[in-house]
C-alpha cells in the first residue's frame, strides 16, 4: 500500500509532467532550433522508453 506521501509524490509529478508536455506541445508550432526539436525527440523516447517499462 502507497504511503499518503507516495501519492502526493506521484500526482505531483503528474501535474508537472502533464504542464511541461502543454507546454512543449504549444511550442512544437513554433520556429525552433534543430537543437530543441533533437532534445524534443530525445526526450519524447525517454518518455516512451519509461511508459513501456511499466
Amino acid at each position: 500500500m502507497a504511503s499518503k506521501q507516495d501519492t502526493g509524490k506521484s500526482k505531483r509529478d503528474e501535474f508537472i509532467d502533464q504542464n511541461l508536455k502543454k507546454v512543449f506541445s504549444e511550442l512544437e508550432t513554433d520556429d525552433m532550433p534543430d537543437q530543441i526539436m533533437d532534445l524534443l525527440s530525445v526526450l519524447r523516447a525517454q518518455d516512451e522508453e519509461l511508459k513501456a517499462k511499466k
